[in-house]
């Protein structure tokens, strides 16, 4: 357990500086916008082509990763509605309300989760963590944006149409394909060189940036909802993707890195979904804001349990 938290201590640590440096002023709003902005469109993509490129993807169960991470985040789903129905007689829940909390239990911060399995479990780790960006975010994003348009407030609803582009054009999943491309075409090694050098930036800059996100001082929502949308992504989904990797067999590196993906935070972008689309935006930020916190204690736990297993 102690190597697992000096493993993982350091991601936090960096986090905790981001907010300084945010909290003190020393770097400005639009400079963290700029910081976020680059790293989602060009230095995780390129982190994500150079080990997709020249990763040796015969060896890794594919299709047993891609089941247990999907059943968990439908099961997941299901569940949600499932607590909606059977809760709504005893307490009326809005609809805004419901889609942050969907957010906050079924999405995943995909930079955390490179972030951390980038220094914990070199290439083979983060290839496993590009696949489940690939297989999980076109899913998160299409369930998530339909939950919001029927339970949100927003004037304007996006159209399948609308939200089948905003997915293909999501850099991440470019980048999978690209590297999978890559992967069979191969990449002279002067690009791989360069794909590496501008890929290497990515994972402290994108940890100062979710510390800048924190936003502590609105820490004010109703408790009751932060702490269930805290502990039924924090413990819940993890949970669920270790049934699903004992049920299909999973092991090893590959069901270590499912269940990271599944005890991360939910991601930070939420906020902005639930902003645009009429969700309760004030809960989303405290349900982001608290699971990261919270995160700090719970996924050096499930880390540790996947490893010992």
């Amino acid at each position: 357990m102690i190597a697992t938290l000096n493993a993982i201590a350091p991601v936090f640590l960096i986090i905790v500086i981001g907010h300084i440096l945010y909290r003190s002023r020393l770097v400005g709003a639009e400079v963290w916008s700029a910081i976020e902005h680059i790293c989602f469109y060009l230095l995780f993509p390129f982190l994500i082509i150079r080990t997709l490129s020249r990763a040796d993807l015969g060896l890794l169960p594919i299709a047993e990763f891609a089941v247990v991470l999907l059943t968990a985040v439908i099961g997941m789903a299901v569940l949600l509605f499932a607590v909606r129905a059977l809760i709504a007689q005893y307490y009326r829940m809005s609809g805004p309300t419901f889609t942050s909390l969907f957010q906050g239990a079924t999405r995943f911060h995909g930079f955390m989760a490179l972030a951390i399995i980038g220094p914990l479990y070199g290439d083979t780790g983060v290839a496993l963590a590009a696949l489940a960006l690939g297989v999980m975010v076109p899913v998160l994003n299409v369930l998530n944006v339909a939950v919001l348009s029927f339970y949100g407030d927003a004037a304007e609803k996006p159209t399948p149409a609308t939200v089948l582009v905003r997915v293909a054009q999501n850099p991440l999943i470019l980048a999978c394909g690209a590297g999978l491309i890559l992967n069979v075409t191969g990449l002279p090694d002067f690009a791989f060189s360069a794909v590496e050098i501008i890929g290497s930036g990515g994972l402290g800059l994108a940890l100062l940036a979710i510390g800048a996100g924190l936003r502590l001082e609105h820490a004010n929502a109703n408790k009751t909802l932060v702490t269930a949308g805290v502990l039924v992504r924090l413990i819940g989904m993890p949970l669920i993707v270790l049934c699903m990797a004992w049920i299909t067999g999973l092991d090893g590196l590959p069901r270590t890195v499912a269940i990271i993906a599944g005890a991360v935070p939910t991601a930070s972008t939420a906020y902005v979904m639930a902003r645009k689309m009429g969700g309760d935006a004030e809960l989303m930020a405290n349900i982001v804001t608290f699971q990261i916190i919270v995160a700090a204690f719970t996924l050096p736990l499930f880390i540790f349990v996947a490893e010992h297993l």
